[in-house]
């Protein structure tokens, strides 16, 4: 089945990506999605972008090559309190709010309490729509906690390819974990390429494989359609329109 929006994608200003928007468009209208996000991590990432980088998005133009842009982040989690390392002056002026746990960022060698902590706290912030790949075992998140507090905030948890396939080894018995609550509380799942090379756009395969075999439905996957996505950031504070 096909999924018609990639919502976790890296341009070459996350540092550590390699390809271009142009690149990373063109590859999204040949592998036939409608939409992408354009989610370049947050500027406590080393070798991330500067603040600047994220209140210039308003220059990319909505549609590119027949492909809906939206313009977001992955923001860094940075504490137990869910700080992010965004302010809300610029996060309120993204279209998607993308955060995650990420090594290197000031938040290295905590416990399971504060990680499971900031990524509730990270998840209740009105501007954040998605938990980026929950099931790292780098950082020990009590996943069923998160899936509870995802389903009393009508907020979405991400199952990513990638942590299937070359980033974040060990992370294939978590998110089976995850895919598995996550069905059973009916919560929101976005699985996502989290590409950093054009390549990478579109792939949804391990992901959408774990979702089935959880007994996850199309019902129940965020970026299935565009307009599920669009009505969803709308139920969230953000218009597209």
């Amino acid at each position: 089945m096909p999924l018609e929006a990639d919502l976790h994608l890296h341009t070459l200003a996350s540092g550590h990506a390699y390809s271009t928007v142009k690149e990373m468009v063109l590859a999204a209208k040949e592998k036939g999605l409608k939409m992408i996000a354009l989610t370049d991590h947050g500027p406590r990432m080393p070798g991330g972008p500067h603040l600047y980088h994220f209140t210039n998005l308003a220059a990319l133009p909505r549609v590119m090559e027949g492909i809906e842009v939206l313009r977001g982040v992955e923001a860094n989690i940075l504490d137990a309190n869910g700080t992010l390392d965004l302010p809300d002056s610029v996060l309120q002026d993204l279209d998607i709010v993308l955060a995650g746990l990420h090594r290197g960022t000031g938040f290295d060698g905590a416990s399971s309490e504060e990680y499971t902590k900031a990524a509730i706290e990270a998840l209740k912030h009105p501007r954040v729509h998605l938990i980026v790949h929950p099931g790292n075992p780098e950082f020990p998140i009590d996943l069923e906690r998160l899936v509870l507090a995802a389903a009393g905030l009508g907020k979405a948890l991400e199952i990513n390819n990638s942590s299937l396939s070359i980033s974040r080894p060990g992370s294939l018995p978590r998110c089976r974990q995850l895919a598995r609550l996550a069905k059973r509380y009916g919560v929101w799942i976005a699985i996502n390429s989290d590409a950093h090379v054009y390549t990478s756009v579109g792939d949804f395969s391990k992901g959408l494989e774990l979702a089935w075999e959880a007994g996850i439905g199309e019902g129940q996957i965020l970026n299935l359609t565009v307009s599920r996505v669009k009505g969803y950031l709308k139920g969230h504070g953000v218009s597209l329109d």
